[in-house]
């Protein structure tokens, strides 16, 4: 799994017909301090994840794994919105505080 955050959206009219309805995000991946990494995903949104979220995201195989994304052309999707990470008993990230 890949921990990200969604910094934009990919609009495209014209895709394949199994994609029509699908919300695609752009998603900078983090460390685990959270610190931003220079690797971005386009990744299917299948939780209804929103600009500036910290998401998880699986790619390869295991993108198509959800009941959302079954049989279709992806390989990245976004399949969890984080409200905590804590990484050795320190919370790293909280959504709900703001941290």
């Amino acid at each position: 799994m890949i921990l990200g955050r969604v910094v934009g959206t990919v609009v495209a009219t014209q895709k394949d017909e199994k994609l029509q309805g699908t919300k695609l995000l752009v998603v900078q991946q983090l460390d685990m301090e959270l610190t931003p990494k220079s690797a971005y995903l386009i990744a299917v949104d299948t939780v209804g994840a929103g600009y500036g979220e910290v998401v998880l995201c699986v790619t390869g195989s295991s993108a198509r794994f959800t009941k959302f994304t079954k049989d279709k052309p992806v390989d990245a999707a976004v399949m969890a919105i984080v409200d905590q990470l804590e990484v050795e008993g320190e919370v790293r990230y909280s959504k709900h505080q703001g941290t």
